[in-house]
């Protein structure tokens, strides 16, 4: 029986306050648009409310400031679905098969998908939505699935390779009856989701609950079948480089997409907000569960400061690189490091050991790229400020700017004049990689290496007990293996190696022995994992995944106090997951997920480097 009585129902709502603060993630759900009317299907926010979050409704506006608002106080987005998307948005005309589109929805729709996709925000896609998922992130959709694309329809309307007959995808059952199947791919998140999911609705439609086919009794290596509800004329018919293939019926439609970078990405053909719960709960489980991972990410990031150690953008300054906008061509700028919630980086001015930048000498070059970071900072006062020690950094961060550090990679820079470092301590540089590939006067290489000095030079010693007076941090990442020893032996200060792998799992000389990450913790140094990807595995076919496991292989051995991250972003550093600053959050969600706590998270997330910093600037 309904209660009337909104005091009694206000202080029932008030009961239950405390018990569900902070615990209801927001799901942005994108809005339908007809007759001037923004609307919404009620199965969307209910099955969004009985996973355990809160639903909210995003309206169809396409102003950039309005998008990223919306975007700052939801956890998860939802792109529902609906009429079709205009086809010049991959650069094809329209087909005569082409269905109604929503002019109103389109643009906003494209616009908020890739902004969040940028935020590494939850995403799923239903029907219209999975659509929008393809066009946003470059993919292709068929204009329609019916019948033979026409030539006009152009490369994103393919027929799928070995297609049966074409079954019905838009049914005339109730929506909530399953009518077609679709095969799931095997090792995709979809398939982990729907694995041994009950039957709800399915039974009670006398359809089959999701199976695998069985060879003698024991489950065959083969896709999951699901049925669904279908009410669709167009489809995905090319994922694009981001998404991959989840999901497709028997006829090669593409049924879902999911995030080829493991992300939470998802796109579904089906409509699972008309189905029972527990058909179309999975999903939306899935959705809130990764809603709330992703606030816990953005929280822990409030918290700490982080660093990435290694940062080679400085190379490609002479693009004429616009660090303040979202440069295509770069890792690294402003709006990556704010996506990313990457506080403070490390640039280093390069020099390659056969010298090609005449007429500059190395450290006129070197004062020139530091005078181009200068100027970058001069322009965006507001947003981003040099560094120099742990406690400007820490300022800069309450004060809402991001910092960036300088440091210098090859000690070419010094022109054999040991007199230079003071000039580049008086620059503000908080280290110096001793050389590159290739030997130079201070150490022999890591790579192509002669053996010169057998390790360390004489002048080389000399320098790094400079440094040690100084207060610049000595850095061996690219010194061989000799002179890695021996810097450790002549320097009164730890050491760090500021982007540096693991060769146990990766051969490669450029990356660390497990004795060495042993020296180097003794010694009370930090070894800041990598991302270039030749040197997390033997093909170059990394990702964040090998990524973590060099970090867990490296904090294993050495304790979780002296490892952290030096991506080398735009110097060839980069795997998917973590691909330029924008993605760096993915890295705390996986630190999240393997229990690292807040504080174990700060300490790999620089604060260890810091600790060092800390240790070589003292006087």
């Amino acid at each position: 029986m309904n209660r009337f009585d909104l005091n009694a129902q206000l202080a029932d709502a008030y009961s239950q306050f405390s018990l569900l603060k902070g615990q209801r993630p927001v799901v942005g759900i994108t809005g339908n648009y007809a007759d001037m009317t923004c609307k919404l299907a009620e199965g969307y926010y209910k099955q969004v409310a009985d996973a355990g979050g809160a639903p909210v409704i995003l309206p169809p506006l396409d102003e950039a400031g309005a998008i990223s608002a919306m975007l700052d106080h939801i956890d998860a987005l939802l792109l529902s679905g609906g009429a079709d998307i205009n086809p010049l948005y991959c650069g094809e005309e329209p087909s005569p098969r082409l269905g109604g589109i929503n002019a109103e929805r389109d643009l906003p729709e494209l616009l908020i998908t890739r902004m969040a996709y940028n935020r590494q925000m939850p995403i799923l896609g239903i029907c219209r939505g999975i659509q929008t998922l393809a066009v946003a992130l470059g993919g292709h959709v068929h204009q329609d699935i019916g019948l033979p694309p026409t030539p006009s329809e152009g490369r994103g309307s393919k027929s799928p390779a070995g297609a049966v007959p074409l079954i019905k995808h838009s049914q005339d059952a109730d929506r909530a009856v399953p009518t077609h199947t679709v095969a799931l791919t095997p090792g995709s998140s979809l398939s982990s989701l729907f694995a041994g999911a009950p039957a709800g609705s399915m039974a009670a439609a006398g359809v089959s609950a999701p199976s695998r086919p069985v060879v003698s009794g024991i489950a065959a290596d083969a896709p999951l079948i699901l049925p669904v509800n279908s009410f669709h004329h167009q489809a995905v018919s090319e994922p694009g480089p981001h998404l991959r293939i989840a999901a497709t019926a028997p006829d090669g439609i593409i049924e879902a997409v999911e995030s080829s970078e493991h992300k939470a990405v998802i796109g579904v053909q089906w409509h699972p907000e008309c189905m029972a719960a527990a058909d179309g709960q999975p999903l939306f489980r899935w959705l809130v569960d990764q809603a709330r991972l992703y606030r816990q990410v953005q929280l822990t990031h409030d918290h700490i400061l982080t660093l990435d150690t290694h940062c080679d953008t400085p190379m490609l300054f002479p693009q004429g690189i616009r660090f303040d906008t979202r440069d295509e061509r770069i890792l690294v700028d402003l709006p990556k490091m704010t996506e990313g919630r990457l506080d403070a980086t490390i640039m280093v001015a390069y020099l390659p050991q056969q010298w090609d930048k005449q007429p500059m000498t190395p450290r006129q070059y070197a004062d020139h790229i530091f005078d181009e970071i200068e100027e970058i900072a001069s322009k965006n006062a507001d947003s981003i400020a040099l560094a120099r020690t742990p406690d400007d950094l820490w300022r800069h961060k309450r004060e809402g700017r991001r910092s960036i550090m300088l440091g210098i990679e090859n000690g070419l820079a010094l022109e054999g004049n040991i007199a230079n470092l003071e000039h580049f301590a008086s620059r503000g540089i908080v280290y110096m990689t001793l050389c590159h590939n290739g030997d130079n006067d201070i150490c022999d290489a890591a790579s192509r290496s002669e053996q010169t000095h057998g390790g360390v030079s004489p002048f080389g010693a000399d320098v790094i007990r400079e440094m040690n007076r100084l207060g610049i941090i000595v850095d061996l990442s690219h010194g061989g293996e000799r002179s890695f020893y021996d810097a450790l032996e002549i320097s009164a200060k730890p050491i760090v190696c500021s982007h540096s792998s693991c060769r146990a799992l990766c051969d490669h000389p450029r990356n660390l022995t497990d004795d060495q990450l042993r020296a180097l913790a003794r010694k009370g140094g930090v070894c800041q994992v990598t991302l270039y990807p030749g040197f997390l595995a033997a093909d170059g076919q990394a990702t964040i995944l090998d990524a973590m496991r060099h970090l867990d292989h490296a904090v294993s051995l050495m304790g979780i106090e002296h490892v952290g991250l030096g991506t080398d972003f735009d110097g060839d550093g980069g795997v998917p997951g973590l691909a330029d600053a924008s993605e760096l959050t993915n890295y705390t969600r996986q630190l999240l997920a393997r229990r690292y706590s807040e504080e174990e998270i700060q300490m790999l997330w620089g604060g260890n480097f810091l600790r060092v910093m800390r240790q070589v600037q003292e006087r």
